[in-house]
Protein backbone atom coordinates (compact mmCIF):
# COMPACT_ATOMS: atom_id res chain seq x y z
CA UNK A 1 0.00 0.00 0.00
CA UNK A 2 2.89 2.09 0.65
CA UNK A 3 4.80 1.59 -2.60
CA UNK A 4 1.23 2.54 -4.35
CA UNK A 5 0.50 5.92 -2.64
CA UNK A 6 4.29 6.89 -3.59
CA UNK A 7 3.16 6.62 -7.35
CA UNK A 8 2.22 10.16 -8.06
CA UNK A 9 -0.69 8.91 -10.41
CA UNK A 10 -1.94 6.79 -8.19
CA UNK A 11 -2.32 9.85 -5.38
CA UNK A 12 -3.95 11.77 -7.65
CA UNK A 13 -6.22 9.19 -8.75
CA UNK A 14 -7.32 8.81 -5.44
CA UNK A 15 -7.32 12.55 -4.42
CA UNK A 16 -9.72 12.41 -7.56
CA UNK A 17 -12.09 9.29 -6.24
CA UNK A 18 -12.04 11.57 -3.05
CA UNK A 19 -13.51 14.82 -4.61
CA UNK A 20 -16.05 12.76 -6.76
CA UNK A 21 -16.92 11.68 -3.54
CA UNK A 22 -17.62 14.69 -0.87
CA UNK A 23 -18.84 16.89 -4.32
CA UNK A 24 -22.05 16.80 -6.26
CA UNK A 25 -21.66 17.19 -10.01
CA UNK A 26 -25.08 17.92 -9.99
CA UNK A 27 -27.23 19.46 -7.24
CA UNK A 28 -30.59 17.64 -6.53
CA UNK A 29 -32.61 20.72 -7.59
CA UNK A 30 -36.64 20.38 -7.38
CA UNK A 31 -39.41 22.75 -7.84
CA UNK A 32 -41.11 22.64 -4.66
CA UNK A 33 -43.76 25.19 -3.91
CA UNK A 34 -43.01 27.35 -7.35
CA UNK A 35 -39.72 27.50 -6.73
CA UNK A 36 -36.29 26.37 -8.05
CA UNK A 37 -34.72 24.60 -4.68
CA UNK A 38 -31.51 23.00 -3.87
CA UNK A 39 -31.89 19.96 -1.21
CA UNK A 40 -29.82 18.42 1.33
CA UNK A 41 -30.43 15.83 3.26
CA UNK A 42 -29.25 13.29 5.67
CA UNK A 43 -31.60 10.20 7.14
CA UNK A 44 -32.93 12.49 10.19
CA UNK A 45 -33.71 15.50 8.13
CA UNK A 46 -34.23 17.00 4.49
CA UNK A 47 -34.34 21.03 3.81
CA UNK A 48 -34.84 22.85 0.80
CA UNK A 49 -33.24 26.10 0.01
CA UNK A 50 -34.80 28.30 -2.50
CA UNK A 51 -31.94 29.20 -5.77
CA UNK A 52 -34.11 32.75 -5.30
CA UNK A 53 -33.36 34.46 -2.64
CA UNK A 54 -31.92 31.49 -1.06
CA UNK A 55 -35.11 30.54 1.61
CA UNK A 56 -35.00 27.67 3.58
CA UNK A 57 -38.01 26.18 3.42
CA UNK A 58 -39.81 23.30 3.57
CA UNK A 59 -37.32 21.31 6.09
CA UNK A 60 -38.83 17.85 7.30
CA UNK A 61 -36.92 17.04 11.06
CA UNK A 62 -37.44 13.34 12.15
CA UNK A 63 -38.15 12.45 8.37
CA UNK A 64 -36.83 8.91 9.53
CA UNK A 65 -39.86 8.68 12.10
CA UNK A 66 -43.67 7.86 11.97
CA UNK A 67 -44.26 11.46 13.12
CA UNK A 68 -42.19 13.85 10.87
CA UNK A 69 -41.85 17.16 11.95
CA UNK A 70 -42.48 20.59 8.73
CA UNK A 71 -42.16 24.08 11.58
CA UNK A 72 -41.51 26.30 8.56
CA UNK A 73 -43.87 28.72 6.98
CA UNK A 74 -44.66 28.50 3.21
CA UNK A 75 -46.50 31.79 2.07
CA UNK A 76 -49.69 31.44 0.99
CA UNK A 77 -49.45 32.51 -2.52
CA UNK A 78 -46.63 30.30 -3.25
CA UNK A 79 -48.73 27.44 -5.73
CA UNK A 80 -51.26 30.52 -7.05
CA UNK A 81 -50.69 31.83 -10.42
CA UNK A 82 -48.21 34.33 -10.63
CA UNK A 83 -48.21 37.91 -9.78
CA UNK A 84 -46.06 41.02 -9.00
CA UNK A 85 -45.10 41.22 -5.79
CA UNK A 86 -44.58 45.20 -3.86
CA UNK A 87 -40.89 43.28 -2.60
CA UNK A 88 -38.95 40.82 -4.15
CA UNK A 89 -38.51 39.49 -1.00
CA UNK A 90 -42.07 37.88 -1.19
CA UNK A 91 -41.33 36.00 -4.24
CA UNK A 92 -40.26 32.78 -2.19
CA UNK A 93 -41.26 34.54 0.75
CA UNK A 94 -40.87 31.32 3.10
CA UNK A 95 -38.88 29.55 6.33
CA UNK A 96 -35.82 31.03 7.29
CA UNK A 97 -33.55 33.47 4.75
CA UNK A 98 -30.60 35.74 5.92
CA UNK A 99 -31.06 39.61 5.52
CA UNK A 100 -27.95 42.22 4.76
CA UNK A 101 -29.36 44.78 4.82
CA UNK A 102 -31.86 43.18 7.42
CA UNK A 103 -35.47 45.30 7.36
CA UNK A 104 -38.04 47.39 5.04
CA UNK A 105 -35.07 49.99 3.67
CA UNK A 106 -37.41 52.71 2.89
CA UNK A 107 -35.31 55.43 2.91
CA UNK A 108 -31.86 55.86 0.92
CA UNK A 109 -28.79 57.06 2.37
CA UNK A 110 -25.59 57.65 1.26
CA UNK A 111 -26.34 56.86 -2.15
CA UNK A 112 -27.78 53.45 -1.37
CA UNK A 113 -31.12 52.20 -1.87
CA UNK A 114 -31.77 48.56 -0.71
CA UNK A 115 -34.90 46.67 -1.77
CA UNK A 116 -36.61 45.20 1.75
CA UNK A 117 -33.95 42.72 3.56
CA UNK A 118 -31.83 43.36 1.04
CA UNK A 119 -31.14 42.27 -2.73
CA UNK A 120 -29.66 38.67 -1.49
CA UNK A 121 -33.58 37.50 -0.43
CA UNK A 122 -34.81 38.56 -3.69
CA UNK A 123 -32.12 37.24 -6.14
CA UNK A 124 -30.74 34.06 -7.82
CA UNK A 125 -27.70 32.54 -5.38
CA UNK A 126 -25.75 30.18 -7.18
CA UNK A 127 -24.77 26.65 -5.56
CA UNK A 128 -21.27 25.72 -5.25
CA UNK A 129 -21.31 22.41 -4.42
CA UNK A 130 -22.59 19.43 -1.77
CA UNK A 131 -20.02 17.96 0.23
CA UNK A 132 -19.56 15.37 2.98
CA UNK A 133 -17.03 14.79 5.24
CA UNK A 134 -17.34 12.66 8.29
CA UNK A 135 -20.66 12.64 9.88
CA UNK A 136 -21.25 16.15 8.07
CA UNK A 137 -23.20 17.13 5.05
CA UNK A 138 -22.62 20.71 3.83
CA UNK A 139 -24.62 22.61 0.97
CA UNK A 140 -22.67 25.85 -0.30
CA UNK A 141 -23.81 28.60 -1.88
CA UNK A 142 -22.94 32.37 -2.92
CA UNK A 143 -24.07 35.35 -4.35
CA UNK A 144 -22.17 38.59 -5.30
CA UNK A 145 -24.13 42.07 -4.04
CA UNK A 146 -24.66 45.39 -6.53
CA UNK A 147 -25.88 48.10 -4.75
CA UNK A 148 -23.05 47.52 -1.96
CA UNK A 149 -20.24 45.27 -3.50
CA UNK A 150 -19.50 42.24 -1.94
CA UNK A 151 -20.37 38.28 -1.63
CA UNK A 152 -22.13 36.31 0.34
CA UNK A 153 -21.40 32.82 1.36
CA UNK A 154 -24.30 30.72 2.62
CA UNK A 155 -23.19 27.61 3.97
CA UNK A 156 -26.10 24.68 5.46
CA UNK A 157 -24.51 22.03 7.62
CA UNK A 158 -26.56 18.76 8.52
CA UNK A 159 -24.71 16.30 11.15
CA UNK A 160 -25.97 12.18 10.94
CA UNK A 161 -28.10 11.44 13.83
CA UNK A 162 -29.03 14.95 14.59
CA UNK A 163 -32.42 16.84 13.98
CA UNK A 164 -30.16 20.24 13.72
CA UNK A 165 -29.40 22.99 11.13
CA UNK A 166 -26.15 24.70 11.27
CA UNK A 167 -25.78 27.98 9.64
CA UNK A 168 -22.69 29.98 8.16
CA UNK A 169 -23.24 33.34 6.25
CA UNK A 170 -19.61 34.79 5.58
CA UNK A 171 -19.96 38.24 4.12
CA UNK A 172 -16.94 39.52 2.30
CA UNK A 173 -16.32 43.12 0.74
CA UNK A 174 -19.89 44.64 1.81
CA UNK A 175 -17.48 46.97 4.18
CA UNK A 176 -19.64 49.70 6.34
CA UNK A 177 -22.50 49.97 9.05
CA UNK A 178 -25.39 47.23 7.92
CA UNK A 179 -28.32 45.73 9.65
CA UNK A 180 -28.21 42.00 9.36
CA UNK A 181 -29.70 38.63 10.41
CA UNK A 182 -31.96 35.54 9.88
CA UNK A 183 -35.51 36.02 9.43
CA UNK A 184 -36.63 32.27 10.54
CA UNK A 185 -40.78 32.23 10.25
CA UNK A 186 -42.63 29.41 11.21
CA UNK A 187 -46.33 28.20 10.54
CA UNK A 188 -49.10 28.63 13.21
CA UNK A 189 -51.56 26.25 13.90
CA UNK A 190 -55.18 27.77 14.01
CA UNK A 191 -56.13 26.96 17.93
CA UNK A 192 -55.23 29.67 20.38
CA UNK A 193 -52.75 29.64 22.88
CA UNK A 194 -51.16 26.71 21.49
CA UNK A 195 -47.65 27.78 20.93
CA UNK A 196 -45.79 28.61 23.94
CA UNK A 197 -42.85 31.35 23.48
CA UNK A 198 -39.60 31.73 25.81
CA UNK A 199 -36.28 33.50 25.27
CA UNK A 200 -32.83 33.78 27.23
CA UNK A 201 -32.65 35.95 29.53
CA UNK A 202 -32.85 39.67 27.75
CA UNK A 203 -32.29 43.17 29.32
CA UNK A 204 -36.04 44.43 28.06
CA UNK A 205 -38.80 44.49 25.56
CA UNK A 206 -40.26 47.42 23.07
CA UNK A 207 -42.99 47.24 20.84
CA UNK A 208 -42.51 49.25 17.62
CA UNK A 209 -42.02 52.80 18.09
CA UNK A 210 -44.29 53.73 14.92
CA UNK A 211 -46.63 51.87 13.38
CA UNK A 212 -46.42 48.68 11.77
CA UNK A 213 -49.63 47.91 10.63
CA UNK A 214 -51.14 51.03 8.91
CA UNK A 215 -55.06 51.01 8.42
CA UNK A 216 -54.38 53.09 5.79
CA UNK A 217 -53.19 49.88 4.04
CA UNK A 218 -55.58 47.62 5.60
CA UNK A 219 -53.28 46.17 8.21
CA UNK A 220 -53.95 46.56 11.82
CA UNK A 221 -52.21 45.89 15.19
CA UNK A 222 -53.11 45.27 18.78
CA UNK A 223 -49.99 46.05 20.74
CA UNK A 224 -49.02 49.85 22.26
CA UNK A 225 -46.43 51.15 19.86
CA UNK A 226 -43.10 52.36 21.89
CA UNK A 227 -43.87 50.56 24.83
CA UNK A 228 -41.51 49.26 26.88
CA UNK A 229 -41.19 46.12 29.12
CA UNK A 230 -39.25 43.31 30.40
CA UNK A 231 -41.50 40.03 30.74
CA UNK A 232 -43.07 38.54 27.39
CA UNK A 233 -46.13 37.74 29.89
CA UNK A 234 -47.08 41.66 29.48
CA UNK A 235 -46.87 43.39 26.66
CA UNK A 236 -49.46 46.37 26.93
CA UNK A 237 -52.11 47.03 23.85
CA UNK A 238 -53.08 49.81 21.99
CA UNK A 239 -56.82 49.80 23.27
CA UNK A 240 -57.26 51.44 26.64
CA UNK A 241 -58.30 49.26 29.59
CA UNK A 242 -57.73 45.84 28.26
CA UNK A 243 -55.42 44.05 29.89
CA UNK A 244 -52.09 43.36 29.13
CA UNK A 245 -51.42 41.07 26.31
CA UNK A 246 -48.99 37.59 26.73
CA UNK A 247 -47.34 36.82 24.08
CA UNK A 248 -45.86 33.81 25.51
CA UNK A 249 -48.77 32.62 24.15
CA UNK A 250 -49.49 32.89 20.64
CA UNK A 251 -51.59 32.42 18.06
CA UNK A 252 -53.77 35.32 19.44
CA UNK A 253 -55.91 38.67 18.40
CA UNK A 254 -56.81 36.86 15.24
CA UNK A 255 -57.31 39.75 12.83
CA UNK A 256 -53.71 41.40 13.53
CA UNK A 257 -50.18 41.85 12.78
CA UNK A 258 -47.55 43.45 15.20
CA UNK A 259 -43.90 43.90 16.07
CA UNK A 260 -41.93 43.43 18.83
CA UNK A 261 -38.27 43.51 19.55
CA UNK A 262 -36.20 41.95 22.64
CA UNK A 263 -32.57 42.53 23.52
CA UNK A 264 -30.53 39.93 24.93
CA UNK A 265 -28.22 39.81 27.87
CA UNK A 266 -24.71 38.75 26.75
CA UNK A 267 -22.28 35.71 26.13
CA UNK A 268 -20.14 36.59 29.29
CA UNK A 269 -23.62 37.36 31.40
CA UNK A 270 -25.37 34.39 30.94
CA UNK A 271 -21.92 32.10 30.44
CA UNK A 272 -24.54 30.77 27.58
CA UNK A 273 -25.59 31.07 24.03
CA UNK A 274 -28.64 33.36 23.81
CA UNK A 275 -31.95 31.30 22.50
CA UNK A 276 -34.95 31.21 21.46
CA UNK A 277 -37.36 28.57 21.69
CA UNK A 278 -41.23 27.88 20.31
CA UNK A 279 -42.89 24.37 21.51
CA UNK A 280 -46.11 23.26 19.86
CA UNK A 281 -47.89 21.84 22.39
CA UNK A 282 -50.44 19.87 20.98
CA UNK A 283 -48.04 18.87 17.97
CA UNK A 284 -45.68 17.52 20.39
CA UNK A 285 -42.61 19.12 19.57
CA UNK A 286 -40.16 22.65 19.95
CA UNK A 287 -38.45 24.58 17.60
CA UNK A 288 -35.29 26.14 19.02
CA UNK A 289 -32.91 28.69 18.09
CA UNK A 290 -28.88 29.69 19.56
CA UNK A 291 -26.98 32.09 18.28
CA UNK A 292 -23.88 34.29 19.83
CA UNK A 293 -25.62 37.41 21.21
CA UNK A 294 -22.42 39.62 20.52
CA UNK A 295 -22.92 39.08 16.71
CA UNK A 296 -26.61 38.90 16.99
CA UNK A 297 -28.04 40.93 19.83
CA UNK A 298 -31.91 40.46 19.54
CA UNK A 299 -34.68 38.89 18.12
CA UNK A 300 -37.84 40.69 16.43
CA UNK A 301 -41.00 39.36 16.58
CA UNK A 302 -42.78 39.55 13.65
CA UNK A 303 -46.65 38.48 14.96
CA UNK A 304 -48.72 37.98 11.91
CA UNK A 305 -51.90 36.70 12.57
CA UNK A 306 -54.37 37.66 9.69
CA UNK A 307 -53.71 41.33 10.36
CA UNK A 308 -52.64 42.48 6.42
CA UNK A 309 -55.53 42.15 4.01
CA UNK A 310 -54.13 43.83 0.62
CA UNK A 311 -52.30 42.18 -1.93
CA UNK A 312 -50.84 39.61 -1.26
CA UNK A 313 -52.11 38.72 1.96
CA UNK A 314 -55.64 39.05 1.52
CA UNK A 315 -56.13 38.68 4.85
CA UNK A 316 -54.91 34.71 5.09
CA UNK A 317 -51.85 34.57 6.73
CA UNK A 318 -50.81 33.31 10.33
CA UNK A 319 -47.21 32.85 10.77
CA UNK A 320 -44.71 33.81 13.41
CA UNK A 321 -41.23 35.43 12.76
CA UNK A 322 -38.69 35.12 15.23
CA UNK A 323 -35.93 37.01 13.68
CA UNK A 324 -32.29 36.79 15.27
CA UNK A 325 -30.69 40.32 14.04
CA UNK A 326 -28.26 43.23 15.21
CA UNK A 327 -31.17 45.96 13.73
CA UNK A 328 -33.32 48.64 14.31
CA UNK A 329 -36.60 46.93 14.51
CA UNK A 330 -37.75 46.21 10.99
CA UNK A 331 -36.59 49.67 9.40
CA UNK A 332 -33.54 48.99 7.58
CA UNK A 333 -30.31 50.28 7.09
CA UNK A 334 -30.90 54.44 7.68
CA UNK A 335 -32.83 53.73 10.65
CA UNK A 336 -30.29 50.95 12.17
CA UNK A 337 -26.87 52.68 10.92
CA UNK A 338 -28.06 56.01 12.64
CA UNK A 339 -28.87 57.61 16.66
CA UNK A 340 -32.18 55.76 17.29
CA UNK A 341 -33.80 55.13 20.66
CA UNK A 342 -32.29 51.70 21.05
CA UNK A 343 -28.45 53.33 20.49
CA UNK A 344 -29.28 55.79 23.30
CA UNK A 345 -30.06 52.79 25.36
CA UNK A 346 -26.35 51.69 24.64
CA UNK A 347 -27.75 48.54 22.10
CA UNK A 348 -26.01 48.29 18.84
CA UNK A 349 -28.68 48.31 15.56
CA UNK A 350 -25.72 47.81 13.24
CA UNK A 351 -22.48 46.18 12.31
CA UNK A 352 -19.39 47.62 11.16
CA UNK A 353 -18.24 45.70 8.11
CA UNK A 354 -14.61 45.86 7.21
CA UNK A 355 -12.57 45.92 4.11
CA UNK A 356 -10.44 43.11 3.63
CA UNK A 357 -11.77 41.10 6.69
CA UNK A 358 -14.72 38.71 6.33
CA UNK A 359 -17.20 38.66 9.01
CA UNK A 360 -19.10 35.53 10.07
CA UNK A 361 -22.49 34.87 11.18
CA UNK A 362 -22.89 31.68 12.72
CA UNK A 363 -26.51 30.32 13.44
CA UNK A 364 -28.60 26.97 14.55
CA UNK A 365 -31.61 26.03 15.04
CA UNK A 366 -33.56 22.75 15.01
CA UNK A 367 -36.64 20.42 16.50
CA UNK A 368 -36.71 18.75 19.79
CA UNK A 369 -39.66 16.25 20.50
CA UNK A 370 -41.11 16.76 23.86
CA UNK A 371 -43.61 14.36 26.36
CA UNK A 372 -46.99 15.28 27.04
CA UNK A 373 -46.65 17.49 29.75
CA UNK A 374 -44.25 19.52 28.70
CA UNK A 375 -45.90 22.96 27.92
CA UNK A 376 -43.15 25.32 27.63
CA UNK A 377 -39.34 25.84 28.24
CA UNK A 378 -37.98 26.84 31.47
CA UNK A 379 -34.15 26.74 30.59
CA UNK A 380 -31.38 25.06 28.26
CA UNK A 381 -28.58 23.16 30.23
CA UNK A 382 -25.63 23.47 27.79
CA UNK A 383 -23.18 20.74 28.82
CA UNK A 384 -20.06 19.14 25.71
CA UNK A 385 -22.19 18.60 22.11
CA UNK A 386 -25.47 18.57 24.38
CA UNK A 387 -28.39 20.60 25.27
CA UNK A 388 -31.12 20.04 27.81
CA UNK A 389 -34.10 21.65 27.50
CA UNK A 390 -35.87 21.88 30.90
CA UNK A 391 -39.78 22.50 31.14
CA UNK A 392 -41.96 24.73 33.21
CA UNK A 393 -43.25 21.39 34.76
CA UNK A 394 -40.04 20.21 35.96
CA UNK A 395 -39.69 18.06 32.59
CA UNK A 396 -36.28 17.49 30.81
CA UNK A 397 -35.61 16.27 27.33
CA UNK A 398 -31.74 16.16 26.14
CA UNK A 399 -30.60 16.23 22.37
CA UNK A 400 -27.22 16.40 20.84
CA UNK A 401 -26.55 19.71 19.71
CA UNK A 402 -22.91 21.03 19.11
CA UNK A 403 -23.28 24.35 20.05
CA UNK A 404 -19.59 25.19 20.58
CA UNK A 405 -20.62 25.56 16.46
CA UNK A 406 -21.21 29.51 17.51
CA UNK A 407 -17.73 30.33 18.57
CA UNK A 408 -15.35 28.08 16.73
CA UNK A 409 -17.33 27.75 13.45
CA UNK A 410 -16.59 24.21 13.42
CA UNK A 411 -18.06 20.55 13.88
Amino acid sequence: MKSLLKAPHVCCLLISLVATACFAADPDTRTIHAQPSFVVSTKQVELAVTELGGHMAPVTFFRDSDKPVRPYYVSPWQDEKHATMPAPVLNALRGDFFCVPFGGNSDEIDGEKHPPHGEIVGAKWKHVGTKKAGDVTTLTMTIDTRVRKGRVTKELLLVDAQNVIYSRHTIDGFTGSVPLGHHATLAMPDKEGTVRLAASPFRFGMTYPGTFSDPKQREYQSLLPGAKWTTLTKVPVAWKGEPDADITKLPARQGHADLVQLFNESWEKTTAPAWMTATFTEAGYLWFSLKDPAVLNSTVFWIENRGRHGHPWNGRNNCLGLEDVTAYFADGLKASSRANVLTKEGIATAIELKEGKPTTVNYIQGVVKVPDGFEMVKTLEFAPGKVTFVSTTGKRVPAPVRHEFLKSGKL
